[in-house]
């Protein structure tokens, strides 16, 4: 008999680098569009990592979420809660120690996540980006 379930990596006792790093991955095979990984543990309490991008839709911003929600679920990390998905303009979906923020082009450049937290530390992420 062939066993055709999907392997997701177990990473319920992954530290939240590991964490971006897999939600940054989820969003690169999502066409997401500047993907950036922000280190910010020094600068708030709120996060260890923020993880930014951005999408050309609401419906692949929604998508895009989507699939970060579901796929790090899969791997022992659930989100923890979840905001601005029914609009798709701003969706920032909350794991506790990593924060995702998916972004229309509008609203990323409005709010300019990475100037408001300039002091952060940003993580090269490019070795595992595909495009």
């Amino acid at each position: 008999m062939e066993n055709n379930e999907i392997k997701y990596p177990d990473l319920s006792g992954a530290d939240a680098k590991e964490i971006a790093l897999e939600a940054v991955r989820i969003l690169d095979t999502r066409k997401a569009r500047d993907i950036k990984l922000l280190r910010v543990e020094e600068q708030t309490i709120i996060a260890e990592y923020f993880v930014i991008c951005g999408g050309s839709s609401s419906t692949q911003i929604k998508s895009m979420a989507g699939e970060v929600e579901f796929k790090l679920s899969m791997c022992g990390n659930p989100a923890r809660g979840l905001d601005g998905y029914t609009e798709g303009k701003w969706v920032v979906i909350d794991f506790g120690s990593v924060m995702v923020h998916i972004f229309n082009a509008e609203n990323r450049e409005f709010y300019k996540l990475e100037k408001f937290w300039a002091d952060a530390e940003e993580i090269d992420i490019s070795s595992i980006l595909t495009e």
